[in-house]
């Protein structure tokens, strides 16, 4: 039981928090772009946090399910319609099996991810995690993006129903994303070769907007915008590249490395994206403006400390009762020992509807010849007069 790809999309492929302890022998992390909806999203199924889900960009996948389960969809705004009905976007939706799932055009974001509840898709796990390596084509679904009349099987065969399934909801996530906004600012740790660049261009990358292009893809996002003047040049000695950092080649304008970034580059790093901005970048479609602002470290770490506050938070109010969040089955099993019980302590009492004598309360159909006086004296009545003759 799983799902049937009908259109894969532009590009969708299996992804999770990424596959590390592999970058000293050149092999990239991985994992999705945007962690902050992949995150909530496998939240709001309640899946473990480092659950598969497939992510899509640009254009979404149609898909079959084969089977009853539980999805989320979050991210960018995909427009997503379950059997040609459109459904909300951050919340648990139930499809049921034949159930057609459709996504259009980004309408807001570039990234979009599909969580479903029960563990996602069944795929194998390679070098401790199962993101797609498009480049080294391992891991995933057989290494690639999804094709057409892909059959990706689910590691719970059936899910109909989560506990307190109405409360696993929120609001959308905008406020954070600034969709709305023409220009964000995006914090940078300075380093780790900021001392290469001149005083002059250190000031322009912090004080000068930047625009994303349509050189943009998991491996990075080349900006344009005014030259950043180094001192002698920005050539170094390759080292390892961290998710987030800012290379500036020589012709001076950044390229934020990302999910599918090499392990090492010869390029001079200005700073590197904290962690928490990552997904609102990545959601940032081409032509819109970006501001860089310098943090220290610890103010890097306090907001990833914030973060995870956050969705520890947003775990308790997706699980508070609700009034449809009560399972049949489990109200069933949970009133069976109850009721069981009472019949049990009943068995010794005398019921109200005794067999016995119904008859005399009710009178019985099948001797209705028979009429009880005060005196408890039996009258003959027409019907068993007639039953007599007869015999």
């Amino acid at each position: 039981m799983g799902l049937v790809v009908k259109k894969p999309g532009v590009i969708t492929t299996v992804q999770d928090n990424g596959r590390f302890g592999y970058q000293g022998s050149g092999f990239a992390t991985n994992g999705v772009m945007d962690r902050r909806a992949y995150a909530i999203a496998n939240l709001l199924v309640e899946n473990d946090p480092d659950a598969p889900v497939l992510e899509f960009a640009l254009a979404g996948p149609t898909v079959r399910f084969t089977t009853n389960s539980i999805i989320a969809i979050t991210g960018g705004d995909f427009s997503p319609t379950l059997d040609s009905k459109p459904i909300p976007m951050y919340a648990a939706i139930t499809v049921r099996r034949g159930s057609i799932l459709r996504f259009k055009a980004p309408r807001t974001g570039c990234y979009g991810y599909l969580a479903i509840a029960g563990g996602s898709v069944r795929v194998p796990e390679v070098m401790g995690s199962r993101s797609t390596n498009l480049k080294c084509e391992l891991g995933g679904w057989r290494g690639g993006a999804l094709t057409a009349g892909d059959y990706l099987p689910f590691t719970t065969k059936s899910v109909d129903f989560l506990p307190n399934l109405g409360s696993h909801r929120i609001d959308n996530d905008d406020e954070f994303y600034q969709f709305d906004q023409d220009e964000i600012v995006v914090r940078v740790v300075p380093g780790p070769q900021e001392d290469m660049f001149a005083d002059e261009g250190i000031e322009t990358f912090y004080s000068q907007p930047f625009t994303t292009t349509t050189k943009c893809d998991r491996m990075g996002y080349r900006l344009d915008g005014p030259v950043i003047k180094t001192k002698h040049g920005s050539d170094i000695v390759s080292d390892g590249i961290a998710l987030g950092a800012v290379q500036v080649p020589s012709h001076g304008r950044p390229i934020i490395m990302l999910a599918d970034r090499q392990t090492t580059g010869g390029y001079a790093k200005i700073g590197t994206v904290a962690t928490v901005d990552i997904p609102r970048l990545v959601q940032r479609p081409p032509g819109r403006k970006i501001r860089f602002e310098p943090i220290s470290v610890q103010e890097a770490q306090r907001l990833l400390r914030d973060e995870a506050h956050l969705f520890e938070a947003l775990a308790l109010k997706v699980r508070r009762p609700s009034a449809d969040g009560i399972s049949p089955r489990r109200t069933a099993r949970r009133l069976t020992p109850i009721l069981e019980e009472q019949a049990r302590k009943s068995q010794a009492d005398t019921l109200w509807i005794d067999r016995a004598d119904r008859a005399e309360r009710v009178g019985n159909r099948n001797v209705l010849g028979t009429v009880r006086t005060s005196n408890d004296e039996k009258i003959a009545t027409p019907e068993t007069t007639a039953h007599r003759t007869t015999v």
